[in-house]
């Protein structure tokens, strides 16, 4: 999000709208979404609640706020000479790296009705592609929707076969599952026990976003085509 930075006679850097949300998605990427409330934000920023209070009323304007930032940073340009499955990759791909970058506020594309410009541009785009595919307009709706509520689950989730830089508490907690799966009786759970390595030990987080664009992407495809 392009940051709207200006300074006052003093030299401080004046609050806007801009300025106000950029240090809330900053604090919800250092502390989480709860931890956004105006009288935490106002100290970080330096400034007094009734200072952003001028901007938004209320904390719930100051989400919506922070939903338009996110949407403002999605790359919502296409390429006119692609076809409409490369366009619609392109255009959850953009979504899906900037929820990564602020994966706590992620939630707050599926859960809140934004009607900034941003929010209805990226709508607009979104809908054009998918009827370009050969939904109508209930349809494509239909699908926009649960392909945002997609890509926000799939960062907001916590799946617990992700592998980050983990301690050394949690590598042996993984070899303890390997094993408990391994020792399962084969006759009552053989997919378990041939699954057990991939079941517990971690998955890249590249891949494990990658895998999950191209399952719903799939979905998408072969619901257009099954139209067809």
């Amino acid at each position: 999000m392009a940051r709207d930075v200006r300074q006052d006679a003093s030299g401080r850097t004046a609050l806007t709208p801009r300025t106000v949300v950029a240090g809330a998605l900053a604090l919800a990427d250092a502390e989480g979404l709860g931890a956004v409330t105006i009288r935490r934000l106002a100290k970080r920023l330096g400034v007094t609640p009734m200072a952003l209070y001028w901007h938004f009323g209320s904390k719930d304007e100051l989400l919506e706020g922070m939903a338009a930032g996110i949407f403002e940073e999605i790359d919502l340009s296409t390429d006119a000479s692609a076809t409409w499955q490369e366009q619609l990759r392109a255009l959850l791909g953009s979504m899906l790296d900037v929820l990564r970058a602020h994966p706590s506020t992620a939630v707050l594309l599926s859960t809140r009705t934004v009607s900034s410009e941003g929010s209805l541009r990226a709508t607009e785009v979104l809908l054009d592609v998918l009827g370009r595919a050969g939904f109508s307009p209930a349809e494509a709706t239909q699908v926009a929707r649960h392909a945002v509520s997609a890509v926000t689950s799939l960062v907001s989730g916590e799946p617990g076969v992700v592998a980050r830089e983990e301690p050394e508490g949690m590598l042996e907690a993984r070899r303890r599952a390997r094993l408990f799966l391994e020792s399962l009786p084969p006759e009552r759970y053989p997919r378990l026990v041939e699954a057990a390595m991939p079941l517990s030990e971690g998955v890249a987080p590249d891949a494990y976003f990658a895998f999950g664009l191209d399952l719903l992407l799939a979905g998408i495809e072969a619901m257009a085509a099954r139209g067809r």
